[in-house]
């Protein structure tokens, strides 16, 4: 294919699969139940961290978290104390456990009551050099600042060590780009879609090398910023668009 017919193919698929009826088996079903902008960071951001494995496990157990805070995440998590997590203590989501669980309740809670939040967090990152690296990496350092397990590091992504931060480049999507088809939320509004990221698994990663659009073989931070790089090319102010197009092409038509 020629440039422009690669991305004439791209945009096709993008306007098939960012539409709402996608989303009944996607994990932002999950946050799409909450209309508070904080509920809908919270749920978001924890669908997100759970997102890996089959989309019905992910989506059972991430409702079963909601249940668990009352489908009030916000509330819940900001008026209960430490010992009122442990019904958590039995989640289990693959290798994110009730240990992990917990301590990511606490964060959160500590979080939004000194007055901050997700969304100020991976801002204030962002905003030292206008990259999401950084917005990633500050909002790393403040969420595992609160003594957590050993074991609990490895569920928030480092991209200084390499990392694709997959699940984080797609909360990041879900909260950014903008909610004009009622696919994605457009929460947060000082952090451009120019800045994001390929939310980058194996199926986008398999298709971009199909169709030549990245060439590192292992699906890494390098990776992500060449596939993200390659894809400015054919829309410079939102290049994460496509990650429907290559999402969908490798989930849905197994391309």
């Amino acid at each position: 294919m020629t440039e422009q017919e690669l991305k004439n193919f791209l945009d096709e698929k993008y306007l098939l699969y960012n539409h709402p009826r996608f989303i009944e088996t996607d994990p932002l079903s999950i946050p799409r139940l909450f209309s508070r902008k904080e509920d809908i960071e919270i749920a978001g951001f924890l669908a997100a961290t759970i997102a890996w494995g089959q989309r019905p496990t992910i989506i059972r157990n991430a409702s079963k978290l909601m249940d668990w805070m009352d489908n009030r995440p916000f509330e819940f998590i900001t008026q209960n104390e430490t010992t009122d997590f442990e019904r958590f203590d039995e989640f289990v989501h693959r290798t994110f456990n009730g240990i992990d669980c917990r301590y990511f309740l606490h964060a959160l809670r500590e979080i939004y009551r000194s007055g901050s939040s997700l969304e100020t967090l991976f801002t204030e990152g962002f905003q030292q050099d206008g990259s999401m690296m950084s917005g990633i990496v500050r909002f790393r350092e403040k969420f595992l600042s609160y003594q957590p397990e050993k074991r609990t590091l490895k569920h928030v992504a480092n991209p200084l060590k390499g990392s694709s931060a997959k699940r984080i480049n797609m909360f990041l999507r879900w909260m950014v780009r903008d909610n004009s088809t009622g696919v994605d939320f457009g929460l947060w509004k000082d952090i451009p879609t120019s800045a994001l990221m390929m939310p980058l698994d194996v199926h986008s990663g398999n298709v971009a090398r199909k169709l030549g659009l990245l060439k590192r073989k292992q699906n890494d931070w390098k990776a992500v910023d060449e596939l993200t790089s390659r894809l400015r090319d054919f829309d410079r102010d939102d290049p994460v668009k496509y990650d429907f197009a290559l999402f969908g092409l490798g989930v849905f038509e197994k391309f």
